[in-house]
């Protein structure tokens, strides 16, 4: 395998970003109180760098955001020239006797991915990550962002949260924000879809105690993947030694079960009661645009803070788009690109804007090959992970560039008969919808754009796209610059 540049830690991923004229250093003292979100929202509607602030008002620690908010840093954040590399290693991977589902897909990935390399390795010996050990834990000493007027109070807003399955031992890994509560409990959004609940409420049927860790910081590779969509009971951290080509370091809690990364900057032990009331958290200002509602959600009691000598906070700031985590899902869409492939073979490209939030709109390019082709691929994702909760989805055919939303808008509104074309359904939607009637649940479409058979009842001839001679196209490509137009 093509060796790969590797971060050890947040601060060497900082520093190198800053050789590539990527990071601003900020010394004057800001207020992380809507001060940083303010600062931050225009840099990032700008395209701008990732910012370090070095003086944070309230916290001895230094504060990093936006260091996702490019496909630049995306790809060098993972160690990539082309964030479409990791894809098609996984394609190369695949290329004889796929199994049939994504589950056995990622073990057989990781197998053949020298299973030595990518696999964990656990250490007992001193790790950075627990250099500094505080058992009497006050989370008011961190900068923790408080985004948006209306949200609820501050929040963690990049954690990489672990957890263990009761049954299995089975490791899970997950994104979720953590507000803050007091200087020693934590809520936790747990939404109803999400593998983190699915496995609170196995221990809440066992009436026992959850242990649970927030890693901050550390390798750029472990926040990535804790926004992956993996298949339930794969270990992102073994997605993440494929990524990274070698094995992620983790060294076991101070007062949990728990194995932490070696390279975090920030570890936060705790657990959390099944048995204890859960508390209203939100509102918090989402990528949706919207403030979220306030909802009960578990808490997680901290037990124990361990941290680097010279930690770096690392934090996001959602809302409007575009923002930092729409880089995040785009690394994502490429990504998976290829394991959606080998379900669906005619699938030739997928594009989720990020004015969609993820979850509002997928557009699917396929390989029409029968009657109903379109609506097929619709239906099949929408029973397929978390794009089951997809709530537009428009599929085209194989001839436009579905990243290009102008041509994609003139594609799909020439195309489409309203009444033939559109489908309607009802199925589950993103906790954070706020459009349809009742949480959780609510209305789909589907717009099936591709050229209509006769079959599927058009009577008529359908037009050729207009496309200019290619041997025209590259002679003019030859003689452009001596034609003198300045575009």
């Amino acid at each position: 395998m093509k060796e790969r540049l590797i971060f050890d830690n947040f601060n060497n991923f900082l520093e190198f970003i800053e050789t590539k004229g990527e990071l601003v250093r900020i010394k004057h003292p800001v207020d992380p109180y809507l001060e940083i979100t303010e600062i931050t929202n225009r840099v990032v509607k700008k395209g701008g760098p990732a910012l370090l602030f070095e003086k944070v008002k309230g916290s001895g620690f230094p504060l990093a955001i936006n260091v996702f908010g490019s496909k630049k840093r995306m790809c060098f954040a993972l160690g990539v020239d082309n964030i479409e590399e990791i894809g098609e290693e996984i394609k190369e991977l695949f290329k004889s006797s796929p199994p049939t589902n994504l589950r056995d897909k990622f073990y057989m990935l990781l197998k053949l991915a020298n299973t030595a390399k990518v696999f964990p390795k656990i250490t007992s010996f001193h790790a950075p990550s627990q250099e500094i050990i505080i058992n009497s834990p006050d989370l008011n000493n961190l900068p923790i962002l408080h985004s948006w007027p209306k949200d609820a109070g501050p929040f963690i807003t990049l954690p990489l949260v672990i957890i263990k399955d009761p049954e299995t031992g089975a490791r899970n890994c997950g994104m979720y924000r953590l507000q803050k509560f007091s200087s020693n409990t934590l809520g936790i959004h747990w939404q109803l879809h999400k593998d983190g609940r699915r496995i609170f409420n196995k221990y809440k049927s066992l009436n026992k105690k959850m242990e649970i860790v927030a890693s901050l910081g550390g390798d750029p590779v472990l926040t990535y993947t804790a926004t992956a969509p993996m298949p339930p009971e794969v270990d992102e951290l073994l997605f993440a030694g494929f990524i990274r080509k070698k094995g992620v370091g983790l060294i076991k809690g101070i007062t949990v079960d728990i194995d932490v990364p070696v390279s975090a900057d920030f570890v936060l032990e705790g657990y959390v009661d099944p048995e204890e009331e859960f508390k209203t958290e939100g509102p918090f200002g989402d990528h949706t645009g919207f403030y979220s509602e306030a909802n009960d959600f578990p808490v997680m009691h901290v037990t124990a803070i361990t941290h680097r000598e010279n930690p770096v906070y690392p934090a996001t700031i959602v809302g409007i788009p575009p923002m930092e985590d729409g880089y995040i899902g785009w690394a994502t869409e490429r990504i998976f690109l290829p394991l959606l492939q080998m379900l669906f073979p005619e699938i030739i490209d997928i594009h989720l804007p990020a004015e969609g939030g993820f979850h509002n709109l997928a557009i699917i390019s396929i390989k029409k090959s029968y009657p109903g082709h379109g609506t097929k691929i619709m239906h099949s994702l929408w029973g397929l992970g978390q794009m089951m909760l997809t709530k537009c989805f428009v599929v085209v055919e194989n001839e436009i560039d579905i990243h290009d939303l102008k041509t994609l808008l003139w594609y799909v509104l020439n195309n489409v008969d309203p009444k033939r074309d559109i489908t309607f359904w009802q199925g589950p939607l993103d906790e954070l919808d706020h459009s349809s009637n009742y949480p959780f649940y609510g209305g789909k479409v589907g717009i099936d754009a591709t050229k209509k058979w006769r079959e599927e009842g058009y009577t008529r001839k359908w037009p050729e796209m207009i496309k200019m001679k290619h041997e025209v196209i590259e002679r003019v490509n030859e003689i452009w610059e001596r034609l003198g137009i300045n575009l």
